[in-house]
């Protein structure tokens, strides 16, 4: 069972940065696709960006040009940076290890991201 752990929310101003960090309890640097999802209220949890082992990458068409996933396999950890952001990015994100073959799926707990001046 991996323990995922989310840092790094918090209260921001519209066109501000945030950066989000997981670090994982095991390795998940083979076999393993990381990413970032968040959920607003009354909405459902969609994808934000994600990584695989390989370091190809996928965005959410809303957040290209603004977020920035990365993983550092030696250390377990998968960072988001959020620049430029909006209100509507206001959720809670959550971390995300999924192995390829789907079999097994880890989420962390959440962590809250509010964009508001």
């Amino acid at each position: 069972q991996v323990q995922l752990v989310e840092s790094g929310g918090g209260l921001v101003q519209p066109g501000g940065s945030l950066r989000l960090s997981c670090a994982a309890s095991e390795s998940i640097s083979i076999n393993f696709i990381v990413g970032w999802y968040r959920q607003a209220p009354g909405k459902q949890r969609e994808l934000v960006a994600i990584i695989n082992n390989f370091g190809g990458t996928n965005y959410q068409d809303s957040v290209k040009g603004r977020f920035t996933i990365s993983r550092d396999n030696a250390k377990n950890t998968v960072s988001l940076q959020m620049n430029s952001l909006k209100p509507e990015d206001t959720a809670v994100y959550y971390c995300n290890a999924q192995t390829w073959n789907g079999r097994y799926n880890y989420w962390g707990q959440g962590t809250q991201v509010t964009v508001s001046s």
